[in-house]
């Protein structure tokens, strides 16, 4: 059954996962480590984890799995999550997944260590209309993607033939 997370702090697309999630009727857990207003929906489920570095996303990288989705801007998470199966989708639609993550990590060091260095000051581009645009687009896909994958029957393990 495919879920959907939601790495909720700093997300500016929770409102739009709850629609998708509704029309789709797909259970939604929405983690973080303060109370976030949802929507009155049995289908939506909030999760408050303890203050603390990381422990809304050791909580979600420990109950998604294959075929479900998770939100987030966070990189490692999302390779963690990757690691198991989960599709991950960043705010403004991209996707992360098992071809995409490891020059996503690659990007992500690199920054961080031009930033340390003090060669690059400023942030990303702000999130627009598009952005939004895109990742509804996007969840959608996701969410009929992973849903026919989860229903599809795993191939069976390949074995060489004995002699």
């Amino acid at each position: 059954m495919t879920r959907i997370f939601i790495d909720a702090d700093a997300c500016p697309v929770r409102d739009e996962t709850y629609r998708v999630a509704l029309r789709h009727g797909v259970h939604t857990f929405v983690v973080a480590n303060r109370m976030i207003a949802i929507p009155p929906s049995p289908l939506i489920e909030r999760v408050v984890v303890t203050q603390g570095m990381d422990v809304a996303d050791d909580w979600i990288a420990g109950h998604a799995h294959a075929h479900d989705i998770v939100i987030s801007t966070d990189i490692p998470l999302a390779a963690r999550c990757v690691a198991q199966g989960a599709c991950v989708l960043d705010p403004r639609g991209r996707i992360l997944d098992e071809n995409t993550i490891g020059m996503a990590l690659a990007v992500r060091n690199l920054m961080d260590d031009l930033r340390s260095t003090g060669a690059i000051m400023q942030g990303g581009r702000g999130f627009s209309r598009g952005d939004r645009s895109n990742f509804l687009s996007a969840l959608d896909t996701a969410v009929v993607r992973a849903r026919k994958n989860a229903t599809r029957p795993k191939p069976p393990p390949f074995v060489l033939p004995t002699e």
